[in-house]
Protein backbone atom coordinates (compact mmCIF):
# COMPACT_ATOMS: atom_id res chain seq x y z
CA UNK A 1 0.00 0.00 0.00
CA UNK A 2 1.23 3.47 -0.81
CA UNK A 3 0.81 6.43 1.52
CA UNK A 4 -2.45 7.59 -0.03
CA UNK A 5 -3.93 4.11 0.25
CA UNK A 6 -2.96 3.88 3.92
CA UNK A 7 -4.60 7.24 4.62
CA UNK A 8 -7.70 6.19 2.69
CA UNK A 9 -7.92 2.97 4.72
CA UNK A 10 -7.61 4.95 7.94
CA UNK A 11 -10.37 7.33 6.89
CA UNK A 12 -12.56 4.38 5.95
CA UNK A 13 -12.26 3.09 9.52
CA UNK A 14 -13.26 6.48 10.89
CA UNK A 15 -16.26 6.59 8.57
CA UNK A 16 -17.39 3.13 9.63
CA UNK A 17 -17.09 3.89 13.34
CA UNK A 18 -18.76 7.28 12.97
CA UNK A 19 -21.65 5.54 11.21
CA UNK A 20 -21.87 3.06 14.11
CA UNK A 21 -22.00 5.95 16.58
CA UNK A 22 -24.77 7.66 14.60
CA UNK A 23 -26.78 4.44 14.49
CA UNK A 24 -26.32 3.94 18.23
CA UNK A 25 -27.20 7.55 18.99
CA UNK A 26 -30.44 7.28 17.07
CA UNK A 27 -31.29 4.06 18.92
CA UNK A 28 -31.29 5.63 22.39
CA UNK A 29 -34.73 5.14 23.88
CA UNK A 30 -36.56 4.54 27.15
CA UNK A 31 -34.19 1.70 28.02
CA UNK A 32 -31.36 4.24 28.14
CA UNK A 33 -33.44 6.50 30.39
CA UNK A 34 -34.20 3.63 32.77
CA UNK A 35 -30.52 2.72 33.05
CA UNK A 36 -29.61 6.36 33.80
CA UNK A 37 -32.32 6.49 36.48
CA UNK A 38 -31.02 3.24 37.97
CA UNK A 39 -27.53 4.71 38.18
CA UNK A 40 -28.71 8.00 39.69
CA UNK A 41 -30.79 6.19 42.33
CA UNK A 42 -28.07 3.67 43.17
CA UNK A 43 -27.07 3.95 46.84
CA UNK A 44 -24.06 1.67 46.41
CA UNK A 45 -21.56 1.51 43.58
CA UNK A 46 -21.95 1.01 39.86
CA UNK A 47 -19.87 -2.03 38.96
CA UNK A 48 -18.81 -2.55 35.34
CA UNK A 49 -17.79 -5.96 34.06
CA UNK A 50 -16.82 -7.38 30.70
CA UNK A 51 -14.29 -9.77 29.19
CA UNK A 52 -11.60 -8.98 26.65
CA UNK A 53 -12.00 -5.76 24.68
CA UNK A 54 -15.34 -4.89 26.36
CA UNK A 55 -13.51 -5.27 29.66
CA UNK A 56 -10.98 -2.63 28.64
CA UNK A 57 -13.88 -0.37 27.67
CA UNK A 58 -15.59 -1.14 30.98
CA UNK A 59 -12.49 -0.07 32.89
CA UNK A 60 -12.59 3.30 31.18
CA UNK A 61 -16.34 3.71 31.73
CA UNK A 62 -15.91 3.00 35.46
CA UNK A 63 -13.13 5.59 35.62
CA UNK A 64 -15.29 8.18 33.86
CA UNK A 65 -18.24 7.54 36.15
CA UNK A 66 -16.04 7.93 39.22
CA UNK A 67 -14.65 11.19 37.82
CA UNK A 68 -18.15 12.55 37.33
CA UNK A 69 -19.69 11.73 40.68
CA UNK A 70 -20.87 8.12 40.31
CA UNK A 71 -18.89 5.78 42.61
CA UNK A 72 -17.81 3.00 40.28
CA UNK A 73 -15.21 0.29 39.72
CA UNK A 74 -14.41 -2.41 37.20
CA UNK A 75 -14.86 -6.04 38.22
CA UNK A 76 -12.99 -8.58 36.09
CA UNK A 77 -15.47 -11.40 35.42
CA UNK A 78 -12.88 -14.17 35.72
CA UNK A 79 -11.56 -12.82 39.03
CA UNK A 80 -15.15 -12.37 40.18
CA UNK A 81 -15.62 -16.14 39.94
CA UNK A 82 -12.67 -16.63 42.26
CA UNK A 83 -13.71 -14.47 45.18
CA UNK A 84 -14.07 -10.93 43.89
CA UNK A 85 -17.85 -11.26 43.88
CA UNK A 86 -17.45 -10.52 47.58
CA UNK A 87 -17.01 -6.87 46.56
CA UNK A 88 -20.68 -6.68 45.62
CA UNK A 89 -23.62 -5.67 47.78
CA UNK A 90 -27.32 -5.70 46.99
CA UNK A 91 -27.41 -1.90 46.81
CA UNK A 92 -24.88 -1.92 43.95
CA UNK A 93 -25.69 -2.00 40.24
CA UNK A 94 -23.81 -4.27 37.84
CA UNK A 95 -23.43 -3.30 34.18
CA UNK A 96 -22.19 -6.20 32.05
CA UNK A 97 -20.88 -5.53 28.55
CA UNK A 98 -20.73 -8.33 26.00
CA UNK A 99 -21.47 -7.64 22.37
CA UNK A 100 -22.35 -11.27 21.71
CA UNK A 101 -24.08 -11.56 25.06
CA UNK A 102 -22.62 -15.04 25.38
CA UNK A 103 -19.20 -14.38 26.87
CA UNK A 104 -18.77 -17.37 29.19
CA UNK A 105 -16.95 -15.45 31.91
CA UNK A 106 -19.80 -12.92 32.02
CA UNK A 107 -22.77 -15.27 31.79
CA UNK A 108 -21.37 -17.49 34.55
CA UNK A 109 -21.78 -14.55 36.92
CA UNK A 110 -25.54 -14.31 36.40
CA UNK A 111 -26.68 -16.94 38.96
CA UNK A 112 -24.48 -15.42 41.68
CA UNK A 113 -25.69 -11.93 40.89
CA UNK A 114 -29.27 -13.12 41.29
CA UNK A 115 -28.47 -14.61 44.70
CA UNK A 116 -26.71 -11.43 45.85
CA UNK A 117 -29.75 -9.50 44.68
CA UNK A 118 -27.85 -6.91 42.66
CA UNK A 119 -29.67 -5.42 39.63
CA UNK A 120 -28.04 -6.49 36.36
CA UNK A 121 -27.82 -4.23 33.32
CA UNK A 122 -26.93 -6.04 30.12
CA UNK A 123 -25.27 -4.16 27.26
CA UNK A 124 -25.09 -6.25 24.10
CA UNK A 125 -25.58 -6.42 20.37
CA UNK A 126 -27.66 -9.60 20.60
CA UNK A 127 -31.22 -9.25 21.89
CA UNK A 128 -31.65 -13.03 22.13
CA UNK A 129 -28.48 -13.61 24.10
CA UNK A 130 -28.15 -15.19 27.52
CA UNK A 131 -27.02 -11.87 28.98
CA UNK A 132 -29.99 -9.87 27.72
CA UNK A 133 -32.55 -12.56 28.58
CA UNK A 134 -31.34 -12.61 32.18
CA UNK A 135 -30.84 -8.89 32.70
CA UNK A 136 -33.13 -6.68 34.76
CA UNK A 137 -32.37 -3.73 32.47
CA UNK A 138 -30.75 -3.79 29.07
CA UNK A 139 -29.69 -1.93 25.98
CA UNK A 140 -29.21 -3.73 22.69
CA UNK A 141 -27.09 -2.08 20.04
CA UNK A 142 -28.68 -1.93 16.60
CA UNK A 143 -26.83 -3.61 13.76
CA UNK A 144 -23.74 -1.90 12.40
CA UNK A 145 -20.55 -3.12 10.80
CA UNK A 146 -17.30 -3.57 12.63
CA UNK A 147 -14.54 -1.42 11.15
CA UNK A 148 -12.39 -4.53 10.87
CA UNK A 149 -12.29 -5.60 7.16
CA UNK A 150 -13.41 -9.10 8.20
CA UNK A 151 -16.22 -7.63 10.34
CA UNK A 152 -14.83 -9.64 13.25
CA UNK A 153 -12.44 -7.69 15.52
CA UNK A 154 -14.22 -5.49 18.07
CA UNK A 155 -13.80 -2.01 16.65
CA UNK A 156 -17.08 -0.22 15.97
CA UNK A 157 -18.74 -2.16 18.78
CA UNK A 158 -16.18 -1.14 21.40
CA UNK A 159 -16.31 2.47 20.22
CA UNK A 160 -20.10 2.46 20.49
CA UNK A 161 -19.94 0.83 23.93
CA UNK A 162 -17.47 3.46 25.09
CA UNK A 163 -19.68 6.30 23.87
CA UNK A 164 -22.73 4.65 25.45
CA UNK A 165 -20.93 4.40 28.80
CA UNK A 166 -19.79 8.00 28.56
CA UNK A 167 -23.37 9.03 27.86
CA UNK A 168 -24.56 7.21 30.99
CA UNK A 169 -21.85 8.87 33.10
CA UNK A 170 -22.44 12.37 31.76
CA UNK A 171 -26.24 12.21 31.95
CA UNK A 172 -26.04 11.02 35.55
CA UNK A 173 -23.61 13.83 36.41
CA UNK A 174 -25.95 16.43 34.92
CA UNK A 175 -28.81 15.08 37.05
CA UNK A 176 -26.57 15.19 40.14
CA UNK A 177 -25.74 18.82 39.40
CA UNK A 178 -22.06 17.85 39.29
CA UNK A 179 -19.93 20.97 38.78
CA UNK A 180 -16.34 22.18 38.45
CA UNK A 181 -15.76 22.21 42.20
CA UNK A 182 -16.94 18.61 42.49
CA UNK A 183 -14.68 17.65 39.60
CA UNK A 184 -11.72 19.44 41.19
CA UNK A 185 -12.31 17.59 44.46
CA UNK A 186 -11.88 14.28 42.64
CA UNK A 187 -8.89 15.58 40.62
CA UNK A 188 -6.73 17.45 43.15
CA UNK A 189 -3.55 16.77 41.16
CA UNK A 190 -4.99 18.13 37.92
CA UNK A 191 -4.72 21.74 36.80
CA UNK A 192 -8.42 22.40 37.44
CA UNK A 193 -8.19 20.84 40.89
CA UNK A 194 -5.26 23.04 41.77
CA UNK A 195 -7.03 26.14 40.49
CA UNK A 196 -10.16 25.47 42.51
CA UNK A 197 -8.70 23.91 45.65
CA UNK A 198 -5.23 25.30 46.33
CA UNK A 199 -5.18 28.26 48.68
CA UNK A 200 -2.44 30.73 49.51
CA UNK A 201 -2.05 28.92 52.83
CA UNK A 202 -1.13 25.70 50.98
CA UNK A 203 1.77 27.41 49.25
CA UNK A 204 3.01 30.30 51.39
CA UNK A 205 6.34 30.47 53.24
CA UNK A 206 5.99 30.37 57.01
CA UNK A 207 8.16 30.03 60.08
CA UNK A 208 11.89 30.03 59.42
CA UNK A 209 11.39 30.43 55.66
CA UNK A 210 9.33 33.60 56.09
CA UNK A 211 11.53 36.75 55.77
CA UNK A 212 10.74 38.99 58.74
CA UNK A 213 12.56 41.76 60.62
CA UNK A 214 11.37 44.05 63.39
CA UNK A 215 10.61 47.73 63.06
CA UNK A 216 13.86 48.57 64.86
CA UNK A 217 16.00 46.69 62.32
CA UNK A 218 18.65 48.43 60.24
CA UNK A 219 18.73 48.31 56.45
CA UNK A 220 21.74 46.04 56.53
CA UNK A 221 19.79 43.58 58.68
CA UNK A 222 16.95 43.52 56.15
CA UNK A 223 19.43 42.97 53.30
CA UNK A 224 20.90 39.96 55.10
CA UNK A 225 17.44 38.45 55.69
CA UNK A 226 16.36 39.15 52.11
CA UNK A 227 19.50 37.48 50.78
CA UNK A 228 19.15 34.47 53.07
CA UNK A 229 15.42 33.82 52.44
CA UNK A 230 15.67 34.66 48.71
CA UNK A 231 12.04 35.65 48.26
CA UNK A 232 12.66 39.18 47.03
CA UNK A 233 10.83 40.68 49.98
CA UNK A 234 11.20 41.33 53.71
CA UNK A 235 8.22 41.80 56.00
CA UNK A 236 8.57 44.36 58.76
CA UNK A 237 6.49 43.47 61.79
CA UNK A 238 5.84 44.62 65.32
CA UNK A 239 4.34 42.22 67.85
CA UNK A 240 3.35 39.91 65.00
CA UNK A 241 1.54 42.64 63.07
CA UNK A 242 2.66 43.70 59.62
CA UNK A 243 3.87 47.30 59.52
CA UNK A 244 5.37 47.38 56.06
CA UNK A 245 7.47 45.59 53.44
CA UNK A 246 10.83 46.09 51.86
CA UNK A 247 11.30 44.54 48.41
CA UNK A 248 14.23 43.99 46.09
CA UNK A 249 12.89 46.95 44.10
CA UNK A 250 13.06 49.11 47.21
CA UNK A 251 16.62 47.89 47.76
CA UNK A 252 17.71 48.87 44.26
CA UNK A 253 16.26 52.33 44.75
CA UNK A 254 17.96 52.69 48.13
CA UNK A 255 21.35 51.67 46.78
CA UNK A 256 21.06 54.13 43.90
CA UNK A 257 20.22 57.00 46.27
CA UNK A 258 23.39 58.87 47.22
CA UNK A 259 21.70 60.32 50.31
CA UNK A 260 21.17 56.91 51.93
CA UNK A 261 23.93 55.38 54.00
CA UNK A 262 23.38 51.65 53.75
CA UNK A 263 25.23 51.07 57.04
CA UNK A 264 23.32 53.67 59.05
CA UNK A 265 19.81 53.69 57.53
CA UNK A 266 16.99 52.05 59.45
CA UNK A 267 14.41 49.88 57.70
CA UNK A 268 11.44 51.76 59.17
CA UNK A 269 12.32 54.88 57.17
CA UNK A 270 12.63 52.95 53.90
CA UNK A 271 9.84 50.39 54.07
CA UNK A 272 6.64 50.61 52.04
CA UNK A 273 3.71 51.09 54.37
CA UNK A 274 0.17 49.83 53.74
CA UNK A 275 1.29 47.13 51.28
CA UNK A 276 -1.15 44.92 49.42
CA UNK A 277 -1.76 41.73 51.40
CA UNK A 278 -3.70 38.52 50.91
CA UNK A 279 -5.34 36.16 53.43
CA UNK A 280 -4.20 32.55 53.68
CA UNK A 281 -7.65 31.27 52.68
CA UNK A 282 -7.62 33.11 49.34
CA UNK A 283 -7.52 30.77 46.34
CA UNK A 284 -4.03 30.63 44.90
CA UNK A 285 -5.41 31.37 41.43
CA UNK A 286 -6.93 34.61 42.75
CA UNK A 287 -3.64 35.64 44.35
CA UNK A 288 -1.88 34.89 41.07
CA UNK A 289 -4.28 37.12 39.16
CA UNK A 290 -3.83 39.90 41.73
CA UNK A 291 -0.04 39.74 41.47
CA UNK A 292 -0.16 39.63 37.69
CA UNK A 293 -2.50 42.63 37.52
CA UNK A 294 -0.38 44.66 39.98
CA UNK A 295 2.97 43.44 38.59
CA UNK A 296 3.98 42.19 42.05
CA UNK A 297 6.26 39.20 42.53
CA UNK A 298 5.62 38.55 46.24
CA UNK A 299 3.00 39.44 48.85
CA UNK A 300 2.72 39.23 52.62
CA UNK A 301 -0.05 36.96 53.92
CA UNK A 302 -2.09 38.46 56.75
CA UNK A 303 -4.81 36.76 58.78
CA UNK A 304 -6.84 38.74 61.34
CA UNK A 305 -4.26 41.51 61.31
CA UNK A 306 -1.36 39.15 62.04
CA UNK A 307 1.47 38.30 59.64
CA UNK A 308 1.05 34.67 58.61
CA UNK A 309 3.58 34.22 55.81
CA UNK A 310 4.74 35.24 52.36
CA UNK A 311 3.65 33.99 48.95
CA UNK A 312 5.51 34.47 45.67
CA UNK A 313 4.12 34.36 42.17
CA UNK A 314 6.66 31.64 41.34
CA UNK A 315 5.43 29.53 44.26
CA UNK A 316 1.98 29.49 42.67
CA UNK A 317 3.00 28.86 39.07
CA UNK A 318 5.42 26.12 40.17
CA UNK A 319 2.43 24.08 41.35
CA UNK A 320 1.09 24.07 37.79
CA UNK A 321 -1.53 26.76 38.34
CA UNK A 322 -1.82 29.11 35.37
CA UNK A 323 -4.30 31.82 34.44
Amino acid sequence: MNNNEVIAEGKKLFDTEIEALEITKNALDESFVKIVELIVNCTGKVVITGMGKPGHIGTKIAATMSSLGTPSFFLHPAEAQHGDLGMLRSDDVVIAISFSGESEEVTKLIPSLKVIGVPLVGISGNKDSTLIRNSDYSFVFPYFKEACPMNLAPTSSTTAALAFGDALAVCASVIYGFNEKNFALFHPAGSLGKKLLYTVGDIMHTGESNPVVGCDAMLRDAIIVMSKKALGIVNISENGKLKGVFTDGDLRRALSNENIDVYKADIKSLMSVNPITVPSNMLAIEALKLMNDRNISALPVVDNGMLAGTVRINDITNTGIVL
